[in-house]
């Protein structure tokens, strides 16, 4: 199958309103945590604020909550280590696409903690700005807008992560493809940049940034940032 045939040229604007856009991000930010038992506990009310979502928005998640649910907590732990942490190709950390482990990666993080603390938001020490559910709970939380750009900026490096899920059949590929549906689709520019990322994949180079290793299972909740309840009755 090829995978650029349903890539369609962007469309700048978004694709659901910001009330929807802040829900659909909680909910595939914290389906993007690591697996714990408040994690799992999480799920009723994670399918009650999404039940309000577009179709194509709704159905994946419901279909990764249907497979986790199905399954015993220890092999689904199992199985975010194995996608997440032990393969790079599914690197939850967008700048990590564009720039691998070399020096200029800090300068992109750099950008990020400024969009953060523009709006308010300090990190702790531990975490990195590009994480994709910090990212994701940021723009539904605090600046819908600055979050917007970050991820269109590395929307190629979404797609990346999306098409490795899916190539290891991982049940996370169905939280990627809630997301993409929430982004503008990528135009001739971004096809071609995801078609590099498959040839070459990320740059390397024999310095890296020690300082910046890579660590899927960031305490994402830990960010200073406002409480947005995913699971409240309206």
């Amino acid at each position: 199958m090829n995978p650029f045939r349903r890539v369609a040229r962007a469309q700048a604007s978004r694709r659901l309103p910001d009330e929807q856009l802040a829900v659909a991000w909680q909910a595939v930010s914290l389906l993007l945590d690591y697996p714990t038992a408040e994690w799992a506990s999480s799920h009723a009310a994670i399918r009650r604020a999404v039940a309000g979502l577009p179709e194509p928005v709704r159905m994946p998640l419901g279909s990764f909550l249907d497979h986790v649910a199905s399954r015993p907590l220890e092999e689904v732990q199992r199985d975010y280590v194995e996608t997440f942490d032990h393969t790079r190709k599914c690197c939850l950390y967008l700048t990590y696409f564009t720039f691998g482990d070399t020096r200029r990666r800090g300068v992109a993080l750099v950008q990020f903690k400024q969009a953060f603390r523009k709006a308010g938001v300090d990190l702790t020490a531990e975490e990195l700005p590009d994480h994709l559910g910090v990212v994701l709970e940021f723009g539904a939380t605090a600046d819908v807008e600055a979050a917007w750009k970050l991820l269109n900026d590395h929307r190629a490096g979404i797609e990346m992560l999306r098409l490795a899920l899916a190539d290891r059949q991982s049940p996370w590929e169905q939280v990627l493809l809630a997301l993409t549906e929430t982004l503008p689709q990528l135009d001739g520019d971004g096809v071609d940049a995801v078609r590099r990322l498959i040839e070459a994949g990320p740059p390397q180079e024999e310095v890296g940034l020690e300082g910046y290793a890579l660590d899927p299972r960031l305490n994402t909740a830990s960010a200073t940032f406002p409480t947005i309840r995913v699971g409240a009755d309206s």
